[in-house]
């Protein structure tokens, strides 16, 4: 009896290395729970670091960051202003694009404001800049569950979700935030001086902040019709069918993303998501043409 459990006790040790071996062959060991939690851990936990060490650089540098980047898009010398008028000038229709002169004074009403105030844009400003590699790791830890099919349909991922996701916060910058606060600054409620408008630190770089990020993950349509595709739940006359009512939600999505009431602004944020969803169908056709080329080939 002895005798045969120790012949038991090696065919399963014998069959465990070669299931183990058989695994390795293929790249794809078996992991515990337990052994994936403490890998999404050490994911979080890089990415925490680099993520708190983008917002050191930026709360270090938080004096010339607000002078020349966040206070920016509210001065009558920001890039964007100067370049419509002269766009306006070459199209020969005089100053039509060139927009009234600004003057936005900010206030604090408490004593712990400013500091706050860096501390929000040093937090956003980091997840800006470390966004790429934020990704990366979100890829690292999805990437042992995919297959080779997979992973051959999602080389440059990083590159394309982290250059739409800038795309998106450039024009939220240099083109929405200048017509928001534009607006908001030269709007008066009455006709006569009954109060005086000045708008409170929070409040600016609350609203910079949602229009920043709300750009930059709205310009991630193409990508996500991409994988929603490859992966069989949407396909291109699905995306047609329903443009419709996409419409309505993009122009939804346009005055929760512009904080102003300004038609101007949701319009210069709803034509974008709308070629945007065109993009998505056409990526969405392609995606179902190579499906079913490859379909031909297996049969």
């Amino acid at each position: 009896m002895t005798i045969n459990s120790n012949c038991r006790l090696h065919l399963h040790h014998f069959s465990n290395m070669a299931l183990f071996r058989k695994n390795k062959s293929n790249g794809k060991a078996e992991m515990s729970f337990v052994e994936h939690l403490e890998a999404l851990r050490w994911h979080i936990v890089r990415s925490g670091l680099v993520w708190l060490g983008a917002a050191v650089v930026i709360f270090i540098n938080i004096d010339w960051i607000f002078d020349h980047v966040i206070f920016a898009p509210a001065q009558n010398d920001f890039v964007t202003y100067s370049a419509l008028c002269r766009f306006g000038q070459w199209l020969h229709i005089g100053d039509a694009l060139c927009m009234p002169p600004i003057n936005l004074q900010l206030q604090g009403n408490t004593i712990s404001g400013p500091f706050m105030s860096a501390i929000s844009i040093a937090m956003v400003g980091g997840m800006v800049v470390a966004f790429p590699y934020l990704f990366w790791e979100i890829w690292r830890f999805i990437k042992p569950a995919l297959s080779e099919k997979e992973l051959k349909y999602s080389r440059g991922s990083i590159f394309w979700v982290s250059l739409c996701f800038f795309l998106g916060a450039a024009f939220g910058y240099f083109l929405l935030a200048p017509f928001t606060f534009n607006f908001l600054a030269n709007f008066s409620l009455g006709t006569r001086s009954a109060y005086k408008y000045i708008p409170t630190l929070d409040d600016y770089i609350d609203t910079l902040n949602q229009i920043i990020l709300g750009c930059g993950l709205s310009f991630e349509l193409p990508i996500l019709a991409y994988v929603l595709a490859k992966i069989g739940l949407i396909s291109a006359d699905f995306l047609r069918k329903y443009r419709k009512y996409a419409f309505v939600i993009i122009l939804i999505l346009a005055a929760v993303i512009t904080p102003s009431p300004d038609w101007t602004s949701q319009i210069i944020v709803a034509v974008p998501l709308l070629l945007l969803y065109e993009i998505s169908v056409w990526i969405a056709a392609r995606v179902d043409k190579d499906n079913v080329r490859k379909e031909k080939e297996w049969s």
